[in-house]
């Protein structure tokens, strides 16, 4: 596989169940190392990189790493503890400058008045906004998002895909890789896609190429119907 994310590119990544999207990400976040070739993340070679100094620049959200926060732990902690690139609060000395940026993200992912609620209380629509808040934080260059819509019910998804959308959006926004199943949970903002199956890439590069029935059925392996109205998309089997 040769994949390239430029800085000012915002990436989907979609395929069925098994096709290694996760892994990918994993990689990436470098969470995960391949069994062959090399990869660069940040112009740093994985295996040859600082990995304190490489983690912190990177922003990374998955069910996985939620389920590693304390359910005890405030919400405003859950947001801090990204300064240390820690999952829990412990004796770490923080600064006002991490305070501040934490309320910050908490605003801007309309988070602010669940700041001292425990994290373990919230609904799973509020949860993936932490996640997503606390990922954001330390102003990453890279931003991965692990299936970040999954689960939720349609109110819920709905509210983050508009606020991932006008994050995505934004001149100042980091480069974006988001993984996700279904095509329903790409935001607006988004420019490219990386359409996976079982066998490895099927197609690669901007949206609205990627995205066809004709791929979409190499993919996932039957007729699909593809719909696009003001830049959300929808699908179903024809």
């Amino acid at each position: 596989m040769n994949w390239k994310v430029d800085g000012d590119q915002r990436w989907v990544v979609l395929g069925p169940n098994g096709a290694g999207k996760t892994t990918l990400l994993q990689i990436a976040a470098a969470m995960n190392h391949p069994s062959e070739g090399t990869v660069q993340v940040l112009e740093g070679t994985l295996g040859e990189v600082d990995l304190f100094e490489l983690r912190p620049r990177v922003g990374f959200a998955s069910s996985a790493m939620a389920r590693r926060f304390p359910a005890n732990e405030t919400v405003l902690n859950v947001v801090l503890t990204a300064a240390y690139s820690v999952t829990g609060r412990w004796n770490e000395s923080y600064e006002d400058i991490d305070l501040r940026r934490a309320q910050r993200v908490l605003n801007e992912w309309k988070l602010d008045h669940l700041a001292e609620r425990l994290f373990g209380s919230l609904s799973d629509g509020e949860q993936k906004r932490v996640q997503i808040a606390r990922s954001v934080m330390t102003d990453p260059e890279l931003l991965l998002l692990d299936e970040p819509a999954a689960s939720l019910d349609l109110g819920a998804r709905e509210e983050l895909l508009q606020l991932l959308g006008g994050y995505a959006s934004a001149p100042e926004a980091p480069a974006i890789v988001m993984v996700t199943h279904h095509v329903e949970e790409i935001p607006r903002g988004f420019t490219h896609a990386l359409l996976l199956g079982r066998d490895g890439i099927v197609a690669t590069g901007p949206l609205g190429e990627v995205l066809n029935a004709q791929n979409l059925e190499t993919a996932f392996g039957l007729p699909i119907e593809l719909t696009e109205a003001d830049g959300r998309y929808s699908a179903r089997a024809a």
